[in-house]
């Protein structure tokens, strides 16, 4: 009794001092998806391993394990839910924070919007194991839920509207293309905040979500977060100006 005691109050210790950001990325998929087509290797969205948005260079497993000093990999999950090919878990450096991505095949982008919106609503709350003793509180239960991808809502629509389920105001990070006009009625929705999106055409890639989740890691104020996200884009898009990226990531309504 005595040692289950002890276990319980360093693990309700755990979770009241964890922090968790989930991140939906629904890999880029030449077949399934409404894009311009890339090749044919990074653009099989039911490769995770060669993927644009997962595994190439700056896709969000290779970049956050191989190109971010502050992240480091901790656990690589296959399958662990329906539609999902692979769950990567980060921790940050100096904090105890994770950042929970997860690679939805490409051809169920509908259903990785859906989730992502569930998410942000509270609707979808979720656990993921972290280890025999330990687990990280995801989708809903995260104060910052990310898509990246495709802006499926260019293509289709949703069958549902999830509407915000609780008193908690999540904030959203979402880099898909044109993401403000066609996200912002299903935020509104969900009773969520945008903390970065977009106002036109773009590259979905990881240099941008890392710069805007340390940012908000470090407690800067949300334009100082779109700035930094802005910085990186036209660091790594070498023909987008400071300017251009500017106009581009936007944070609010």
């Amino acid at each position: 009794m005595k040692y289950l005691l002890i276990f319980l109050i360093l693990f309700s210790g755990f979770l009241f001092s964890q922090k968790t950001i989930h991140v939906f990325v629904a890999l880029c998929d030449n077949k399934y998806q409404g894009i311009v087509p890339v090749g044919a290797k990074i653009g099989n969205g039911q490769d995770p391993k060669n993927n644009l948005y997962w595994g190439c260079g700056y896709g969000v497993k290779n970049f956050f394990k191989v190109k971010s000093p502050q992240w480091k990999l901790v656990k690589t999950i296959l399958n662990p839910k329906t539609h999902i090919l692979e769950r990567c878990i980060f921790k940050y450096a100096t904090q105890n924070t994770y950042l929970v991505a997860d690679a939805y095949d490409g051809q169920y982008i509908k259903e990785t919007t859906m989730d992502f919106f569930s998410a942000v609503s509270g609707n979808l709350k979720d656990s993921a194991q972290l280890d025999s003793t330990k687990y990280l509180q995801i989708g809903g239960n995260s104060k910052l839920v990310c898509y990246i991808g495709h802006d499926g809502l260019m293509n289709f629509e949703l069958d549902s509207v999830a509407y915000h389920s609780d008193k908690i105001t999540r904030r959203a990070i979402i880099l898909a293309c044109i993401s403000r006009s066609y996200f912002k009625d299903g935020l509104r929705s969900a009773g969520a905040t945008p903390l970065l999106w977009t106002t036109g055409l773009m590259a979905p890639e990881a240099y941008t979500l890392e710069a805007a989740v340390n940012g908000w890691l470090e407690g800067k104020k949300d334009a100082d977060i779109r700035e930094m996200a802005a910085q990186a884009f036209s660091k790594y898009q070498k023909k987008c100006s400071i300017k251009a990226s500017r106009n581009l990531l936007v944070t609010g309504w």
